[in-house]
């Protein structure tokens, strides 16, 4: 194995409820699951069965006006403290509110539930705008989510500044934060090479810190929520249709978790790879 220092933890972010806002960290534990309590809640749809998601900005965009945070430090083996989400108007509600699923369908204008387990075989729809060089187009598919998680395919995902650097340098006008991308762990190169840096990482393993070990799984396809306003960033379809058009839709790569532990903000981060 080679094992090279290719850069350090820049941002460390944490989404307590599925499609909305999240927070940034200064530390976090890590399990198999990801970071703990990561996507611990979600939204389940009452009408369809399937989870709520912003993959589907028709019916869920709105999600992204919401914002979650724990007033508790999360760690493994204790149960899912409470959420705080903050509401489009400034009020906030906490998951131990009898009224929260009334509360936040009235809000969305549509029947949710809150729910911290993870129904049996959960799934949500996805709708593929039209972007050239994309798979599906002016579609809706169904995805179904791993087995007892809220996440879509990956426990955690990564995106470096690079990446985003060079996004912005063939598309000057797109407004490239990588909150439209909402990754776990935003990475500082050590490299200033502007291009789609860990495209090369892919099949290897990111060791963070002392104990952290990730293996990179695949390259990270984006979808129509990185083109959705939120926050302070403006619906820009041509974000992704830059992404599509330089880089095969890709941005960022998909990790999940050999070896556990607590990673923090500012941690080095090593590859290594099959010599």
């Amino acid at each position: 194995m080679t094992r090279e220092l290719v850069g350090s933890i820049a941002s460390l972010w944490r989404y307590p409820v599925k499609s909305m806002l999240g927070e940034e960290l200064e530390a976090s534990e890590v399990t198999a699951y990801g970071l703990v309590n990561d996507r611990a809640y979600a939204l389940l749809d009452v009408q369809s069965g399937k989870v709520a998601s912003a993959k589907n900005p028709k019916k869920w965009a709105k999600l992204l006006e919401f914002h979650a945070t724990f007033a508790d430090i999360p760690h493994e083996h204790e149960f899912t403290p409470p959420v705080k989400i903050v509401l489009p108007d400034g009020n906030s509600i906490t998951s131990e509110s009898p009224d929260v699923s009334k509360i936040l369908s009235t809000l969305l204008g549509q029947d949710v539930e809150l729910l911290s387990s993870v129904p049996e075989a959960a799934s949500l729809e996805q709708y593929w705008p039209l972007v050239e060089e994309t798979a599906h187009q002016e579609t809706v598919t169904q995805l179904f989510m791993p087995p007892g998680v809220f996440f879509d395919s990956c426990s955690i995902h990564a995106i470096t500044t690079a990446t985003l650097a060079r996004l912005k340098e063939l598309y000057p006008e797109g407004q490239f934060n990588h909150q439209r991308f909402r990754p776990n762990l935003v990475i500082e190169p050590t490299s200033r090479e502007i291009t789609f840096l860990e495209d090369d990482w892919v099949g290897g393993i990111l060791a963070i810190g002392e104990a952290v070990r990730l293996s990179i799984d695949t390259a990270c396809p984006r979808c129509v929520v990185t083109t959705l306003a939120q926050a302070d960033l403006p619906s820009d379809l041509n974000i992704l249709r830059t992404t599509a058009h330089y880089n095969k839709v890709i941005a960022g790569i998909r990790t999940s978790v050999l070896q556990g532990g607590t990673i923090h903000r500012n941690d080095p981060i090593w590859l290594e790879k099959a010599a």
